[in-house]
């Protein structure tokens, strides 16, 4: 039996014209990807009226020489209440996932509390919620138009503005994002 392409460490892209608007013009760096189903963080929503810091504070973390106005993402639309940190691998919690070399994921306060401190990873991302998918949901996915799926670097996460992100996976897989379309055509 031929196992199916999984994503991890891979950008999960939302083609133009995708049906759910949660996902307009997304980039979501995939962290999880089996038979047991997918978890990635959309890296290109920024949460509104809430920066790090506040999201810090509110949790009664002291957010130390975190710059005010830092980002939270909106990581997706499960637990909304619950913060991840997609973050550079020069830092590893016994909760840190690492993901296929690109990147970690931590879900811990003690990853806030490290940041804070100036002992956390150098790069890092929070984010609020998260991006799922049930066994086999996203492999189902994959075969209608809504998804594409795109080679990720940490560069695209640590180095590309956030607003233009879901441009740059597409252009680093070859594709000019100007030219996708909404509406389907025929041959």
């Amino acid at each position: 039996m031929i196992q199916p392409p999984y994503l991890v460490g891979q950008m999960l892209l939302a083609m133009p014209g995708m049906s759910d608007p949660r996902f307009d013009r997304t980039a979501i760096a995939m962290c999880v990807h089996d038979e047991n189903g997918a978890l990635g963080l959309i890296v290109n929503q920024v949460e509104q009226g809430i920066d790090a810091c506040g999201l810090m504070q509110q949790l009664g973390v002291d957010p130390g020489a975190v710059p005010v106005g830092t980002p939270v993402y909106a990581g997706g639309p499960c637990e909304p209440q619950r913060g991840f940190v997609l973050h550079s691998l020069d830092y590893n919690h016994a909760a840190t996932l690492q993901v296929s070399g690109a990147w970690g994921l931590t879900a811990t306060l003690d990853i806030l509390r490290d940041i804070a401190g100036g002992t956390g990873p150098k790069r890092w991302l929070l984010a609020l919620g998260y991006s799922g998918w049930g066994p086999g949901q996203l492999d189902t996915e994959m075969t209608r138009h809504g998804w594409f799926a795109a080679p990720a670097s940490p560069d695209l996460i640590w180095s590309c503005p956030s607003d233009e992100r879901w441009r740059a996976a597409f252009a680093g897989a070859g594709v000019d994002a100007s030219l996708l379309s909404a509406v389907a055509g025929s041959a």
